[in-house]
């Protein structure tokens, strides 16, 4: 009698096709990424584009390390961008102003990392790890946000969301006059309404730009609450399934859906961890627990970093941990992947495989909806018994 085969044996048998010299990427990640954290990336991989970009669902990105400045946003975050495959950022604020060096037309350079910081200094360059610049870049940098600020449409407080997008703006401008394209994520994001949000502003040289301003008596101020409230907003409005609207077509704006909202999904593609890993995760017990809104948490967690939760240092912890803060459904738990390897190789293996195997979305334009989903918002909490 044949032995019955364990339920421990149903995974897919380990016989990979050979590479040769027409492997595709996407029959690379499918059939040769097989153990250990190759199958983690193939797993993320699939949850990208299987199940994060359906239309129903608003996807989350969160941004720490420097990788920007190594070339991210033009090879990665920008082509997601404009697929639709990305609706709201949280990032450093050091991702942003690194950003703008692109947008702005100055350059970084690839270097070597055992190259002597004392003989850098000297020569005015500045190291971040194998990326090498100008120290003149910085100040350019510098003086540029400081002009822009200077604007009249700045002296008031406001959002972190609401900054960016001003900014971008002014980015995308000077592309245009230097003919450039698809160089500056911040530019990328005003032109597709894609919020940018920074969950601690002054750390960053954008920030002591701005408290640079302040000692000059400029009006512009971040709050901080606006930043809680908006990001918490949007997937409130995403669960409710408001963001589920159409596209008309070739105009790239928003326009109202006829049919029933039957709720949403929202999903938290975190690159790293830090700080903006909490804030985007936090909306949920900002939902449930301060505000005292019915909601389970979200659907959807996939995360690419080199921490470990045992030292303290995965900064929100593992998808498990998260369900008991509120910030995860427990339901959708089997849908949460954790790839323990760095951005700057899995981001684009992801960004090539999701543009190979999902169709493009259409553009959702959140930043023009905040005023709408903080309606939401403001209305489910003042019927809660939190007030």
């Amino acid at each position: 009698m044949a032995k019955k085969q364990s339920k421990f044996l149903r995974g897919r048998r380990i016989d990979p096709t050979p590479i040769n010299d027409s492997t595709q990427l996407v029959d690379l990640v499918d059939s040769a990424f097989v153990a250990y954290n190759a199958a983690r990336l193939r797993e993320a991989c699939w949850l990208f584009s299987q199940k994060m970009l359906e239309p129903d669902v608003t996807v989350g990105v969160t941004l720490t390390g420097a990788l920007t400045p190594a070339g991210l946003g033009m090879s990665a975050l920008i082509p997601l961008i404009q697929a639709g495959f990305i609706d709201w950022i949280i990032s450093t604020g050091a991702n942003f102003y690194h950003d703008t060096h692109f947008g702005i037309g100055l350059s970084m350079h690839e270097g070597n990392a055992s190259t002597s910081d004392i003989v850098l200094r000297a020569e005015e360059v500045v190291r971040i790890y194998d990326i090498f610049f100008d120290y003149s870049v910085l100040l350019d940098t510098d003086s540029f946000f400081r002009r822009v600020i200077e604007a009249p449409e700045f002296q008031k407080p406001m959002s972190t969301a609401e900054f960016h997008y001003r900014c971008g703006r002014y980015v995308l401008e000077r592309e245009r006059k230097l003919g450039l394209k698809n160089k500056s994520l911040l530019a990328a994001a005003h032109e597709y309404a894609v919020p940018l949000y920074t969950s601690s502003p002054g750390d960053s040289s954008i920030g002591m730009n701005v408290a640079a301003k302040a000692l000059q008596g400029n009006k512009l101020a971040f709050d901080p609450s606006l930043d809680v409230n908006e990001t918490a907003a949007i997937v409130l409005a995403a669960k409710r399934g408001l963001i589920q609207d159409r596209v008309s077509a070739g105009s790239g704006r928003v326009k109202r859906s006829s049919r029933k909202k039957t709720g949403g999904r929202s999903a938290i593609f975190i690159l790293g961890g830090g700080s903006p890993k909490n804030f985007a995760l936090q909306t949920e017990p900002q939902i449930q627990e301060v505000l005292g809104i019915d909601e389970r948490g979200h659907d959807y967690f996939l995360q690419v970093t080199d921490a470990r939760p045992d030292t303290g240092g995965l900064s929100g912890a593992t998808p498990g941990e998260a369900v008991s803060w509120g910030k995860v459904d427990p339901d959708r738990l089997p849908d949460a992947v954790v790839c323990y390897l760095d951005s700057t190789v899995a981001l684009p293996i992801i960004t090539a495989y999701a543009l190979a195997k999902h169709k493009p979305r259409p553009p959702r334009r959140l930043y023009e909806r905040r005023e709408e989903f903080m309606k939401l918002l403001l209305s489910e909490y003042q019927k809660s018994n939190r007030r």
